[in-house]
């Protein structure tokens, strides 16, 4: 019975931890990481905010089809600056001063941009002017076994999940690295994927980019969720042995 026992809390011991292919990330990185890079903008999609700028050589010519006080635009408080962007309506337009309303359906910020350039070019409203489109309001969540949980603005063009994690400060030791869960929005239809971070597979994947509105959430790896069912931590478990073995030193007598 004392040896049952015993061997009992050794397996019990021995189940709660962690091994180091639980831990590690990219561990195939060698194999699997290297290759050409596919950058892809991110679809303008409904409730984002753009801001759009127009310029020409001559500055007063553009002045019409810029929206907001030049306070706002030289503003650094991005919520300034979003109170003078183009929401994105629900059916996915714009209402553009002078031109009117522009449809952003299946369109990146850089395809709104060439045919918002192309409308001023074709309707004899500016020569050869230049169109700047970016997204003020990207962001994305992670949720679960990372050290900062939350949601997070972003201004880059491309950021990886790497980065977004980053952003979070990383998982914590008992985030399950391999059971990333994601899911995306695009185009009204939502994608739920699941990504092993121990591997480097996923950089070859459309999820290797982090995409505005992403959802990153990060489960409780095998201990933690079987410390936080029945044993606590590792003082709990020494008391129970402790216990245990008292209770075996009394039989035994």
């Amino acid at each position: 019975m004392k040896l049952n026992l015993i061997g009992a809390l050794v397996l019990l011991l021995f189940v709660s931890c962690a091994s180091k292919k639980d831990i590690f990330y990219l561990q195939n990185a060698d194999t699997e990481a290297t290759g050409i890079i596919d950058y892809v903008d991110a679809k303008i999609q409904p409730n984002d905010i753009l801001k759009i700028t127009v310029e020409t050589m001559v500055p007063e010519a553009a002045l019409p089809y810029n929206r907001g006080s030049g306070q706002a635009m030289q503003a650094q408080n991005i919520e300034l600056i979003q109170l003078d962007g183009y929401v994105v309506s629900a059916v996915q337009t714009i209402d553009f001063p002078v031109l009117g309303e522009f449809s952003t359906a299946n369109l990146t910020t850089h395809e709104l941009a060439e045919r918002i350039k192309n409308k001023l070019i074709s309707g004899g409203h500016l020569i050869n002017p230049s169109v700047v489109v970016r997204l003020l309001n990207a962001k994305f969540s992670v949720l679960g076994e990372v050290n900062q949980p939350g949601t997070y603005n972003f201004t880059e063009q491309n950021i990886t999940l790497l980065q977004a994690l980053g952003y979070a400060g990383d998982l914590t030791i008992n985030g399950k690295r391999d059971d990333i869960l994601m899911t995306r929005d695009v185009d009204g239809v939502r994608k739920v994927t699941h990504i092993d971070l121990t591997s480097a597979a996923f950089m070859n994947s459309e999820f290797y980019f982090i995409k505005p509105n992403d959802v990153i959430v990060v489960h409780p790896n095998n201990p933690r969720v079987k410390n936080a069912g029945f044993i606590g931590d590792i003082g709990t478990v020494l008391t129970i042995a402790s216990l245990a073995l008292s209770i075996t030193i009394l039989l035994s007598r």
